[in-house]
């Protein structure tokens, strides 16, 4: 087994392609900027077609060969693959290139490491890194192996360490476990306040650097870091938009998603998800200048498929128009007549208001703003208006309540059932002649 040095960013590129990947390319310069984001040094790249995975090494043993000239030539601190390996193989390689070798997934755990600002963010992140080190734990004692005692059964040093490990593993990953736990359930509480206060919810969603904190600021002056560079911002914010022209609303900034995203971190990265899947509305961002978009837009629906939010209206944004040469704002509409696609640009604010438009208009189509007029007896039922946030404003003498209502129309039903006084409540629902 050879040393393994602890230290050192210059960093050999694997890029491991099918007979006939039309984005092969794509997919290299995306490797590359993950590597760029997590801070090595690119010395050089070096593709390999796979038609069938080795199980030693899972490229070619003669790729193998390849790259570890490669490594010796240019004296490389470690070995980056564009694709997951399994424990067997990353050992397999590591042995072969006598330096280290990292996999995709282990590269995107190590930036979201970097990049986690909040204190769940880095429960969230150190989780799925324990989760992904326990099948490769091995790999540190393999020089202990051949130290066992003479007698049948004794256990050698390398053994015994190699289960001491195991267990403090599976201990921090129970402590960790526990306060997520702790922290989601806070995070719940917040969001079913909101839930309450019948506030619309908005996500922004879309492939990792499209321009989605950038889109934020200008929607909210939320204040969340942006920079030209994969998964930029990860922890989960909410911040409130006004000035809509259906009331005010919430929007929340979520994890950029990327192709082969680590199952680890979809299922540790619960509260940022949680943010697209409880949403009213998401606002798709795509990168309007780039030629792979709707490709792009589709790895991001399957991400969403998986994670429960496959269901939720969109609202598709192109963003970075002003890189297109001549491209102008504009919003495109459905056959339904309502907003579908948002042309615009969040870096220069062209555009913007169309989208403000269009929220409004897609978020407020189904309230009910109205006076309602309750007596002194219906009690219960103004307490569940209150609660649902559903009262804008209120006055009150000897006759009882009168109310200026303010809500979405599925908020309401539900409450209907509660007013047995004449049935005011459900006239405004659903009345003969209204204006909703």
């Amino acid at each position: 087994m050879f040393d393994r040095q602890k230290k050192g960013d210059r960093a050999i590129l694997v890029l491991p392609h099918s007979r006939g990947e039309g984005d092969a390319a794509r997919r290299g310069e995306e490797f590359a900027e993950l590597v760029s984001s997590a801070g090595a040094e690119i010395l050089a790249s070096i593709p390999a077609r796979v038609s069938e995975p080795n199980p030693r090494y899972y490229i070619g043993t003669g790729k193998a060969d390849e790259v570890a000239e490669a490594v010796r030539a240019l004296e490389a601190d470690l070995v980056l693959v564009d694709h997951v390996l399994t424990p067997v193989q990353e050992r397999n390689l590591e042995k072969h290139l006598k330096t280290r070798v990292v996999d995709r997934a282990g590269l995107i755990l190590d930036i979201f490491a970097q990049r986690a600002r909040s204190h769940e963010g880095k429960l969230e992140v150190e989780l799925a890194q324990l989760k992904h080190l326990a099948t490769r734990l091995v790999r540190g004692w393999t020089h202990l192996d051949a130290q066992r005692g003479g007698a049948i059964g004794n256990r050698g040093p390398g053994e015994t360490q190699l289960e001491t490990d195991r267990r403090l593993l599976a201990e921090r990953v129970k402590m960790l476990t526990k306060r997520l736990e702790k922290v989601q359930v806070q995070r719940d509480q917040q969001r079913r306040s909101r839930l309450r206060n019948t506030v619309p919810r908005v996500a922004l969603v879309g492939y990792t650097n499209a321009g989605k904190s950038t889109l934020f600021n200008a929607l909210t002056t939320g204040g969340v870091y942006a920079a030209d560079q994969l998964f930029a911002t990860l922890d989960p914010t909410v911040r409130k938009i006004d000035g809509l022209s259906c009331g005010p609303a919430v929007v929340a900034d979520t994890v950029g998603f990327i192709r082969e995203l680590p199952h680890d971190l979809v299922a540790a990265f619960r509260a940022t998800l949680a943010e697209a899947r409880d949403a009213d509305l998401l606002i798709h961002v795509s990168d309007a200048a780039d030629e792979e978009r709707e490709l792009l837009r589709r790895v991001v629906n399957a991400v969403l498929e998986e994670i429960g939010a496959g269901d939720v209206p969109q609202l598709s944004v192109m963003n970075k128009i002003d890189l297109i040469e001549g491209a102008e704002p504009r919003v495109d509409r459905g056959d339904d007549g309502k907003p579908r696609t948002v042309w615009l640009s969040a870096h220069s604010g062209a555009g913007l208001d169309g989208l403000r438009d269009a929220l409004g208009e897609l978020l407020g189509g189904d309230r009910v703003r109205a006076e309602l007029r309750l007596p002194l007896t219906a009690g219960r039922l103004h307490a569940r208006l209150k609660a649902a946030g559903a009262i804008a404003g209120e006055a009150v003498d000897e006759h009882g309540w009168q109310l200026d209502i303010d809500a979405p129309r599925s908020v309401l039903a539900p409450l209907a059932g509660d007013d047995a006084h004449g049935s005011p409540l459900r006239e405004l629902i659903d009345p003969p002649h209204a204006e909703h």
